[in-house]
């Protein structure tokens, strides 16, 4: 195998690896060692692709919150959707891509980070995750109340969505399947949590 290759076949690796181990234990809870010794290469070689920990997580959430906006788009994109079915696809590709909850990481990733990196982070989750939302609330059939502006609402739903990530309350009961549960959480958060919002939704 030729070098070029092998150095692509390398980083292919590290960046594979990276973001499951990010993905499942945030930046803190990640080393470079970590991630070198699953691969079964040294830290050296690791650093020969990356300078440091925050360029290899920055690259890590590049590609995957790509994906993420590329389709969450696609779902924006469908107009035979009701605003609840739209928001339920939306929040499936989030549980796709991310085993642990969105916010929890992202808030703690950026009390680790340098100034410089923050910013490119802040960058990465308005445009990939807040900025998607922020077109999701601007949609004719989607009635946003008028003390709240998109991107605010985008941010509120991304923070109230952590349940779908959590197993340790069985919200619903356990009767329910994932999939049931998942839709009373978003049901929930679009209607709110009172009977009288349904009442008024059936008058």
């Amino acid at each position: 195998m030729r070098r070029a290759e092998q150095l692509a076949k390398t980083r292919n690796a590290i960046l594979t690896t990276a973001t499951k181990l990010f993905l499942e234990h945030g930046f803190a809870g990640t080393s470079t060692r970590d991630i070198a010794k699953q691969i079964g290469i040294t830290q050296p070689a690791l650093y020969h692709h990356f300078t440091d920990k925050e360029e290899l997580y920055l690259t890590v959430l590049t590609e995957l919150c790509g994906k993420v906006r590329q389709e969450t788009n696609k779902v924006l994109r469908k107009t035979d959707l009701t605003p609840e079915e739209r928001l339920y696809r939306i929040a499936k590709v989030y549980l796709k891509y991310h085993p642990l909850n969105i916010y929890a990481q992202y808030q703690a990733a950026l009390r680790q980070l340098t100034p410089s990196a923050q910013h490119k982070l802040n960058m990465i989750f308005t445009m990939d995750y807040l900025e998607p939302l922020s077109e999701y609330f601007k949609l004719p059939d989607v009635k946003l109340r008028p003390d709240l502006m998109p991107k605010e609402a985008a941010e509120l739903l991304i923070a109230s969505l952590a349940p779908l990530f959590g197993t340790f309350q069985k919200i619903g009961g356990r009767s329910l399947n994932a999939e049931q549960r998942q839709r009373l959480i978003i049901d929930a958060i679009i209607t709110g949590l009172t009977d009288q919002a349904h009442q008024d939704d059936r008058k």
